[in-house]
């Protein structure tokens, strides 16, 4: 998160995709895209492969394969084992889904990624098992150094990217130029579609 939103505020990229460290994106404006939330995946032979519902305390029995903090929601991991007083035992972590999938074959640990990671074509070695119950969704945002003029290509990607960020909620956002609070506040009245 760091380096992309230094390289959107400095200006060599045109845009920032995020959905952590929101605070080191202030001199840009963010806007959000979708939400999404996590999936546990491990072998077809493992334990939790066989409970009807999972909880955070059966997680909690085994190492852990996640992203590395900063990226991909993983405060939202964090804080839901610290809100039941739980450590996770993350023993390795990874950047990418693919990697962490990995990992997970090689019998690593249980790994926990964003839900929209899991492909049943590309991965029918792998049991996903939903945790949306167990963690509370993230939001992505996209956005774009304040004071940018805004030319056709950008508004055509930030509208295939998010179609409800019209041409028009973008220009409201870039003219209010608000806080990170105050844009948020632009988009409470659009559910967000979820991954």
């Amino acid at each position: 998160p760091m380096q992309i939103s230094e390289m959107a505020a400095n200006g060599a990229v045109d845009f920032a995709i995020a959905t952590e460290a929101m605070e080191l994106f202030n001199d840009l404006i963010m806007m959000p895209c979708y939400k999404w939330n996590r999936s546990i995946i491990v072998p077809k032979d493992h334990p939790l492969a066989r409970k009807s519902e999972l909880t955070l305390p059966d997680l909690a029995e085994f190492p852990l394969v996640t992203y590395v903090f900063g990226f991909t929601g993983r405060s939202k991991l964090d804080e839901a084992f610290q809100a039941h007083g739980l450590t996770p035992k993350v023993v390795f972590t990874a950047a990418d889904a693919d990697v962490i999938k990995t990992y997970v074959r090689l019998g690593l640990g249980v790994g926990i990624i964003a839900s929209m990671a899991f492909d049943e074509q590309n991965d029918p070695d792998l049991v996903c098992l939903d945790a949306s119950q167990l963690f509370r969704p993230s939001v992505t945002r996209i956005g774009f150094r304040k004071g940018t003029f805004l030319r056709g290509y950008m508004y055509d990607f930030i509208q295939r990217f998010a179609p409800h960020l019209t041409r028009e909620r973008v220009d409201e956002a870039v003219t209010h130029q608000g806080s990170r609070a105050e844009i948020e506040e632009l988009f409470n009245d659009i559910d967000l579609p979820t991954y």
